[in-house]
């Protein structure tokens, strides 16, 4: 059977595990803030704060930013719930902004349409590793005649803009790395990430003006129940602290920064493979012609991390798509879907978001397929995938014929 996904795990992670545990300290310290570091030069040289999920990022993000009961915040409809459940979380609304007409992301001209008085931030999302448009939509932000209500929002004199980037570490646009196209980019290290530290994330920003350092301090605070000192700090000083504000608990480990670290030596390398992967599966679907003129999958422009292949079926056989899923398990292929849109989702059901308002991203998840993609996947089963997905979209199309 061809995984969906397997993290690509090797002698040298293992022993950066090791050695954390037998240094006698496990939680968070030197090597995570070593970790925090070095994600800064992939980032652009953005910094970085090390917290224990791309869910916790997002939420730190909206809290630094002061937002909470009465804001807006747009959000796709496209995603995952993490996205719409961190707003939630602070007590603002998410507002569901649709997919554009031609692909995954939410554009400019759907985020406009949702701008209200009430709007706070937006947060795009960088689908599959391939990055949102930031500069249009910063733009449309920019004329929004936007009340600032504290320093931050002063600062920028728009809504805020936060990437969920949790797929697109090691991503770049225009020139401009993940991590410093957006005011608060968010990231995700979890399993089945490009780069994983089993579960994890991590928060950085852009906010020209402002004292890193301060922003630094202050989520780290928020990660860490607001307390003035850590654990090593205490070990290694005075063992007096204050508790600044009522904060949170969502720090990074040194055991899942040791994992980071490794994977960061050779994360170009592991890039590399899943450009090839893509570019394969590209070949084998353009090749085949089964799709006319008509895009078959999202595509990866040059500066994709390249996190997911989101295939998508021929409009004709769209209906099929679950019996197509079934099929591709039979014949030792396992798919998967991203992502069912939140209105389709109990949850978001029951507090009044309809399937109807975002009919783009409705009509893409019908067709959507995802295909397996890993740095570890083989070159028999990625030619194993492509074979047996285009039988099935061939059976399925001839059947319909």
């Amino acid at each position: 059977m061809v995984p969906f996904t397997r993290p690509d795990i090797t002698e040298a992670e293992i022993e950066a595990v090791a050695a954390v545990l037998r240094s006698g300290w496990i939680t968070t310290g030197p090597v995570t803030a070593r970790f925090e570091r070095e994600l800064s030069g992939w980032m652009g040289g953005r910094p970085a704060v090390c917290v224990a999920s791309a869910t916790d990022a997002l939420t730190l993000a909206l809290r630094i930013c002061g937002i909470g009961p009465g804001d807006e915040v747009i959000v796709p409809a496209y995603t995952y719930t993490a996205t719409a459940s961190a707003v939630l979380h602070v007590g603002a609304k998410p507002v569901l902004a649709d997919s554009g007409p031609d692909g995954f992301h939410i554009t400019a001209k759907e985020v406009e349409r949702r701008l209200t008085s009430r709007t706070r931030a937006v947060i795009p999302v960088d689908i599959g590793g391939v990055m949102a448009d930031y500069n249009a939509i910063r733009a449309v932000l920019e004329h929004t005649g936007f009340e600032p209500r504290n320093e931050l929002e002063a600062l920028v004199k728009r809504p805020l803009l936060i990437a969920d980037a949790a797929h697109s570490f090691g991503a770049e646009q225009c020139g401009v790395k993940s991590g410093a196209a957006a005011d608060f980019s968010c990231f995700s290290f979890h399993a089945v990430k490009n780069l994983t530290t089993a579960e994890g994330g991590a928060i950085s920003w852009r906010l020209p003006g402002m004292d890193d350092g301060e922003i630094s301090a202050t989520l780290s605070l928020m990660a860490l129940h607001g307390q003035t000192r850590t654990a090593l700090q205490k070990e290694n000083g005075s063992c007096d602290y204050d508790i600044r504000f009522p904060g949170w608990k969502c720090n990074m480990t040194d055991l899942q920064a040791a994992v980071g670290l490794s994977q960061l030596g050779r994360y170009g390398e592991m890039l590399r493979r899943r450009r090839e992967t893509i570019d394969a599966y590209d070949r084998a679907f353009s090749d085949s012609g089964l799709w006319g003129e008509a895009a078959f999958a999202l595509r990866h422009p040059a500066g994709s991390s390249c996190h997911l292949y989101l295939a998508l079926l021929p409009e004709e056989i769209a209906g099929a798509r679950d019996e197509i899923l079934v099929g591709l398990r039979e014949k030792g292929v396992t798919p998967n879907v991203h992502y069912r849109p939140l209105p389709l989702l109990s949850a978001y059901r029951n507090l009044g978001y309809r399937a109807q308002d975002v009919p783009n991203a409705v009509r893409l998840y019908r067709r959507e397929v995802s295909l397996p993609l890993s740095s570890v996947l083989a070159q028999e089963e990625i030619r194993t995938v492509s074979d047996v997905f285009l039988s099935q979209v061939q059976k399925f199309l001839i059947n319909r014929g």
